[in-house]
């Protein structure tokens, strides 16, 4: 992955597409395996958005059974299988466990019915996936005695046990994007992190291209491209404002989508199906509300989702200190063992999709249901672009292929569909994620602990070996950063490899360090020298690379209490950025 705008803009390329998210680095990723020649831009940085925000759940569709939805629902269920066929180092089954009480609704004879019916409806569910460990298994019951051993927290009273279907879980979602993005480069496509597309290129009512500006330094150029694909998530309607061959200028319906992970260790490896206040008014057939999750994740417990319709620009989303103790007094109220408090929250994730009815309350939600794909040539007699706005990053794959199928159909020939269902992703291509991990432990394992050699595994699936294989120990590439399981090889590799341009692009997204929490001041300032050497920052820049990301982590924490494991930073100190000193050479 090498970032160049120049070789961007000395190139007509058969397809532009403009946002690297999940759907667009899945469309990039798509139309380079169809043979075609490929130009991907970002305004910020790969995943960075709303896909690198979401639930961390890749969903097989159980809840599209309420909506009697059976296209739905076998669509999503072979999207899950494709997530875990094609990157099964970063997703992996996730047992869910929903308590049930007496009878009725509430009760297992009702959920056996429904959880038979999606067993039967999702036999095939596991048709590709070579790991059995990666398979995903059926409806299971639990006895009121297990139940409570799982979740010692629960109200006993009534309780009669749980049923257990299990869905996908991504371990990190910017890097399963990443890993489109690199599957993309790797078949010849050109990609930049930082390009923003300001306006797109005409030819006549042809879209031919897009002006781009570099956002590192300011300088644009014009990409050209015989058509254009418009993923750019929540923005990618403002790419159509103001032009008047697009008609009036109407915003879709958002949902500022959120939820927190929590500074507790999980109970058990099973989420936990939790009844909210609100509920699903689209719903034929449901229990008594809408379910929340509270989800084992990295030693911590997510929890989530809750749902906003919002009308803001996307760029001014944040979570305020009266929603997080509205969120907090709710999950209180059907979980009270929990006994949540604002301080236990460590990070609050929050991202714009497409929602469904914008008149809907915080106790009434009707949720969007597709994706949205508007093929210009149709609507606004405009050719050569087509614009997606993804609704779930489950969906990614499928609705990036539906995109580049409509749009391709503008070509003389368009090239025949490509195998992205059963195609290994950039690390991915596993027999078995244990034997990798076995034999990663036994090739390279030395001298390093078990939670770093399986976060490398799971990170950098088969790619792991070369990473560290590629550096010299001798050199203190193989130590951790600070109390941390990541290497300081891994910040050489996010640099050199995978196109870390940003200090947060590393923190946030290329390593686990700032993924489940505030990594601690310390280690931000590590990180920063080290990239000022690989990068050849000035002091400035440096200084000014921690200052954002301090306050980029700041903008996700809901309060002012910050306080790192094994640091004893304040938060004024935290956003105050580093002396000029911390970023010398």
């Amino acid at each position: 992955m090498q970032r160049s705008l120049k070789n961007l803009a000395e190139t007509e390329f058969d397809l532009l597409i403009i946002g690297g998210g999940a759907f667009g680095a899945a469309a990039a990723w798509d139309a380079a395996l169809r043979g075609l020649s490929v130009a991907l831009v970002e305004r910020e940085d790969f995943g960075g958005g709303a896909s690198a925000e979401c639930f961390k759940m890749v969903h097989g569709g159980i809840r599209y059974l309420q909506h009697a939805d059976l296209a739905r629902l076998r669509s999503s269920c072979a999207e899950r299988s494709a997530m875990l066929t094609i990157a099964p180092h970063l997703v992996k089954p996730l047992p869910i466990a929903i308590p049930t009480y007496g009878w009725g609704k509430q009760g297992k004879a009702f959920l056996a019915a429904g959880m038979s019916l999606y067993d039967l409806l999702s036999l095939d569910r596991n048709r590709g996936i070579r790991d059995a460990a990666r398979q995903i298994g059926g409806t299971r019951f639990l006895s009121r005695a297990n139940t409570m051993q799982l979740f010692p927290g629960l109200d006993a009273q009534a309780l009669t046990g749980a049923a257990v279907f299990e869905d996908g879980q991504m371990y990190n979602p910017a890097r399963l994007v990443l890993a489109f993005v690199k599957s993309a480069a790797s078949r010849g496509a050109q990609v930049a992190n930082y390009a923003e597309a300001t306006g797109f290129l005409w030819n006549g009512n042809r879209v031919c291209g897009a002006r781009v500006r570099d956002r590192l330094d300011d300088c644009e150029c014009d990409v050209r491209a015989k058509l254009v694909l418009n993923g750019a998530g929540p923005g990618a309607e403002y790419l159509l404002q103001g032009n008047p061959k697009f008609g009036a200028w109407r915003r879709g319906v958002f949902s500022r989508d959120a939820y927190f992970i929590v500074d507790r260790p999980p109970t058990s490896a099973y989420a936990l199906a939790i009844p909210g206040h609100s509920r699903d008014k689209d719903a034929l057939l449901s229990r008594s509300a809408r379910h929340m999750f509270a989800v084992p994740w990295r030693n911590r417990t997510l929890i989530g989702v809750w749902h906003r319709v919002v009308a803001g620009h996307p760029d001014s989303l944040g979570i305020d200190h009266a929603e997080l103790d509205t969120w907090a007094a709710e999950i209180n109220s059907v979980y009270p063992s929990l006994a949540l408090r604002p301080e236990d929250v460590v990070f609050a994730n929050f991202g714009l999709v497409p929602f469904g009815d914008p008149k809907s309350t915080s106790s009434e939600l009707s949720f969007g249901k597709e994706s949205r794909f508007i093929d210009h040539r149709r609507q606004h007699g405009i050719e050569g672009l087509v614009t997606l706005i993804g609704i779930r990053f489950t969906t990614a794959r499928a609705d990036a292929a539906t995109a580049l199928n409509l749009l391709l159909q503008q070509m003389p020939k368009p090239p025949a569909p490509a195998p992205t269902t059963h195609t290994a992703l950039a690390g991915g291509d596993v027999e078995s994620f244990d034997a990798m991990l076995a034999q990663l432990r036994a090739t390279q394992g030395a001298g390093l602990s078990e939670a770093t050699t399986l976060a490398l595994a799971q990170n950098y699936g088969t790619e792991a070996s070369a990473l560290l294989s590629a550096r010299d120990a001798a050199d203190g590439e193989r130590r951790t950063l600070g109390a941390s399981h990541t290497l300081h090889a891994e910040i050489t590799h996010a640099v050199a490899r995978e196109m870390a341009q940003r200090l947060e692009d590393v923190i946030l997204r290329r390593t686990d360090l700032g993924a489940a929490g505030h990594p601690g001041h310390g280690l931000i300032v590590t990180v920063a020298t080290r990239m000022q050497q690989l990068l050849g920052w000035s002091d400035g820049r440096c200084q000014e690379e921690i200052a954002s990301t301090q306050s980029n982590l700041a903008r996700h924490h809901a309060i002012d209490r910050i306080v790192p494991e094994g640091d004893t930073v304040s938060v004024a100190d935290m956003r105050g950025g580093p002396s000029k000193e911390a970023c010398s050479k």
